[in-house]
């Protein structure tokens, strides 16, 4: 097996280093801030999948003397074949110097066999200073691209493109905290194109990430099912003495019923969301939201939660005609098709008629009190009977995984979940709707379902989020 290659990310201080590799590794551990000097010494970050490391990137430290440094190799070299022999001694010579300790750490992973990937802000005007970088960088006689990764508002990405072309045979504008993953992916392609010894490990390293995005979103399927499978059959149930029947009314017990029913709600759905960011391996995301209240504005009960992610009256009613078809088909069979697919037309009809009810509103649970038996009673609040609330989580889940899909390792803005503006589920084919209906209905019953209807449930799902991304994508 061919070694995974190594890429140093090198160039002026704050130019975005740590972003690039950040964005590179899948880790939004590593510290980036506006501030020049903030890695003062090299760190290593594998990309694994699977256990198996794909490639490594180094975070280095800044030039601050290159051009110092380059007066020191001019003085030192006799022809350009010794050029990576002068950047060694330089190294050697100049360990525990203060004065070229970021220098130091910078060129060392070259000189030990690194590709080589130049950051400039494309915001800043070309200096010098910085082809005094390029010229060092160039004897080391590694294989190396340029990004251009703009920090700022100005735009001076055509001058750098000129100057960086003499230096690098190729050079990408790269916007690290915003760059789509087929750009991570292009840059990957393009190492490969650079040295012949990486094109085969690089084509396998953007297969493995290629892959394992397809595996992450079926992943996120799954546990957005078994949440939505968690919420909508969930039953607050508490039993009651004789004495505490007496001292407390049904609307005291119902309210407290209620609000731990609502509180179990969010937990779920907070639980829901940390799963599926750790999934992407994003493990320090903060989010627009404050801690959501009983009918506050957020709130998976509010009225802007039903308008943004609650599907249609006609939506329901074209799903819950083909859910009803489905179990009433089971009549006909055990009728051995007799009725004349009378039981597929009435659980149709019953079906349609049940959803088209819930239509309009987002609907509580009922609180039920028992009768006494034996000196107890007990009383419920749930699960909810209204196929919306599902609609709304299930919105609300799908919008969520969809930014954490796409969002950047680099990125260290809140994330601000904003809702839709037109309901996608349109799209989503008859079948899948079918099939998340059905899963609703069995939900809110409380009829477990089997390994198949979970299979079909989750992939529905998975299906789900295609037609949102295709939807978040064309509107840009």
């Amino acid at each position: 097996m061919m070694p995974a290659p190594t890429f140093a990310v090198v160039g002026h201080p704050n130019k975005g280093k740590s972003s690039v590799v950040a964005t590179l590794s899948q880790n939004d551990a590593i510290a980036i801030a506006l501030e020049p000097g903030t890695t003062r010494k090299r760190h290593t970050y594998p990309l694994k999948v699977d256990g198996r490391t794909l490639y490594t990137l180094v975070d280095t430290p800044g030039f601050q003397r290159p051009r110092r440094v380059m007066q020191w190799l001019e003085a030192h070299s006799v022809s350009a074949s010794d050029h990576t022999d002068a950047l060694r001694a330089f190294v050697t010579q100049h360990q525990g110097d203060g004065r070229f300790t970021d220098e130091c750490e910078l060129l060392t992973p070259l000189l030990e066999g690194a590709g080589i990937i130049y950051v400039v802000d494309g915001s800043v005007p070309y200096s010098p200073e910085h082809e005094a970088e390029m010229t060092i960088l160039r004897w080391a006689g590694r294989p190396s691209l340029a990004v251009i990764n703009s920090i700022g508002v100005d735009d001076y990405s055509d001058t750098w493109q000129a100057a960086l072309g003499q230096f690098f045979q190729v050079v990408r504008k790269f916007d690290a905290v915003r760059a789509s993953f087929a750009q991570h992916l292009s840059l990957l392609r393009a190492f490969g194109q650079l040295e012949p010894a990486w094109e085969v490990p690089l084509e396998q390293a953007i297969q493995h990430l290629s892959d394992q995005r397809l595996h992450r979103r079926r992943q996120a399927a799954l546990l957005i099912a078994r949440a939505l499978g968690d919420m909508m059959s969930y039953r607050e149930k508490r039993t009651l003495t004789a004495s505490q029947t007496t001292e407390t009314s049904d609307g005291t017990l119902a309210d407290q019923l209620r609000k731990r029913w609502y509180r179990n709600q969010r937990k779920r759905e907070q639980t829901l969301r940390v799963d599926i960011e750790h999934l992407y391996q994003h493990q320090r995301i903060e989010r627009q939201e404050a801690e959501l209240e009983w009918h506050s504005e957020h709130d998976l009960f509010s009225e802007d939660s039903r308008k943004a992610w609650a599907v249609s009256k006609r939506y329901l009613a074209t799903a819950g005609f083909g859910a009803g078809a489905v179990s009433g088909a089971g009549i006909d069979a055990l009728t051995l098709g007799s009725s004349l697919g009378t039981g597929a037309l009435v659980g149709g009809l019953i079906g349609a008629a049940g959803s088209y009810f819930y239509g309009d509103r987002l609907a509580l649970p009922a609180l039920n009190i028992g009768a006494l038996r034996d000196g107890l009673k007990t009383a419920t609040f749930g699960p909810v009977q209204d196929s919306q609330f599902g609609y709304v989580v299930l919105g609300r889940a799908v919008d969520h995984w969809w930014h954490i899909s796409h969002r950047n390792h680099a990125g260290r803005d809140l994330l601000d979940l904003e809702p839709a503006d037109h309901h996608w589920l349109e799209n989503l084919g008859k079948s899948d709707r079918h099939d998340i209906q059905k899963a609703f209905d069995k939900c809110r019953k409380q009829q477990p379902l089997d390994e198949r209807q979970r299979e079909k449930f989750s992939l529905a799902i998975e299906q789900a989020m295609a037609v949102y991304d295709d939807w978040r994508l064309n509107r840009t």
